[in-house]
């Protein structure tokens, strides 16, 4: 009886030895990940303007963002971009025609981004060719200054 006493205590002390731990900790993974989520959430939008342009300040409230809505930019040197697509002088037109209409046939939202550099002939022959192509909605884009 006694030998079969101290052969438990020996299986005992074997197993509250340390040895490798079987089991991940994920609570460092899932923080490390919702950090993660939160940068991506807040930078995405303001990776959507593509084109790189120096816009003129303005002191008006910043306008919420609509599904659907298109982006042209007039770079200082007055190249058109369709959303981040380069266009060749004069295609602007054939875009604007190819561009999906909403579920109740009006056009999308415009958003404009000219560049403060171009001068407002420039600006107003872009402005021309969405309104002859049936885009009456157009939004300005400006850089909001602190004052």
């Amino acid at each position: 009886m006694a030998m079969g006493l101290s052969g438990g205590g020996g299986r005992r002390r074997r197993r509250g030895a340390r040895g490798p731990m079987a089991e991940i900790n994920v609570t460092p993974l899932v923080d490390v990940m919702l950090v993660l989520l939160i940068i991506f959430m807040v930078t995405a939008p303001l990776l959507k303007a593509a084109v790189p342009i120096e816009l003129p300040e303005s002191r008006a409230k910043a306008m919420s963002e609509e599904q659907g809505q298109i982006t042209i930019t007039v770079r200082s040197d007055g190249a058109v971009f369709y959303e981040e697509n380069e266009l060749a002088p004069g295609e602007l037109p054939d875009r604007l025609a190819a561009t999906p209409r909403g579920p109740d046939g009006k056009p999308p939202l415009v958003t404009l981004r000219a560049d403060k550099a171009l001068e407002y002939g420039r600006v107003m022959e872009v402005m021309g060719e969405l309104n002859r192509a049936g885009f009456s909605s157009i939004s300005l884009v400006t850089d909001v200054s602190g004052g």
